[in-house]
């Protein structure tokens, strides 16, 4: 089980446009993305574009882009791995901290399909559609409701995630503060599953299924072709 951050209060949103949401979401999932060839080109681009940000937006994505820029992409890579990839509590993967690894989950990316397909993209054929950085891509493309709805849907995972990743003390936990700054504060209902979740972890299902019941892979949505 990864650690909690000790005592981390939900942050206050901060009063944003459209476009600087956009904006906020947008490098938010580029950062998020594994790193690859293009990435210091995404770490300078994102440094440029958070000087059209608030103040604490800003300074969240600003706190990631220094904390790794002076590293090699071997190392970039290497940690972006231990982080995700190596600790559950931390999958970039919405649906598994409403679902776990249970049949449920299996409906639950259904709905993120469905979702996608309502404002006109599909995820690509590579990686499941609740994976954060291909949502919240989704939401800088699309100004209309759907993406708010799977955001507001999960925002207890989110909130786990955040939790955890400063509990590990990665610079990827700053990249989920600019996110979480840019929505609306967490109710009441959503605090209590937050806390039900820290408590519990996702539900687990092991009857029958001699693997876990889906894979966890990496990359982005693409445009529906007319």
């Amino acid at each position: 089980m990864s650690p909690r951050a000790p005592d981390l209060p939900f942050l206050t949103p901060v009063r944003v446009d459209a476009e600087q949401r956009a904006t906020a979401h947008m490098a938010a999932s580029l950062l998020l993305d594994h790193p690859g060839p293009d990435h210091d080109a995404h770490l300078a681009a994102v440094r440029e574009a958070a000087a059209t940000l608030p103040g604490p937006v800003h300074d969240a994505l600003v706190r990631f882009v220094d904390a790794v820029a002076a590293w090699d992409l071997t190392d970039r890579q290497a940690h972006y791995v231990q982080t995700f990839d190596l600790r559950r509590r931390c999958a970039l993967y919405l649906t598994y901290y409403a679902a776990g690894d249970t049949r449920r989950r299996g409906m639950a990316l259904v709905r993120f399909v469905e979702a996608f397909r309502a404002c006109g993209w599909t995820p690509r054929d590579d990686e499941l559609p609740d994976h954060l950085p291909g949502v919240l891509e989704l939401s800088a493309r699309d100004r209309g409701p759907v993406p708010d709805l799977l955001l507001a849907s999960h925002r207890d995972g989110i909130e786990v995630l955040r939790s955890a990743l400063h509990g590990y003390g990665t610079p990827y936990a700053h990249l989920l503060d600019a996110v979480c700054l840019t929505l609306p504060e967490v109710d009441p209902g959503t605090a209590a599953r937050f806390a039900a979740l820290l408590a519990q972890g996702p539900p687990q299902e092991t009857v029958g299924l001699d693997r876990p019941l889906l894979p966890f892979p990496t990359t982005r949505p693409t445009e529906v072709p007319a």
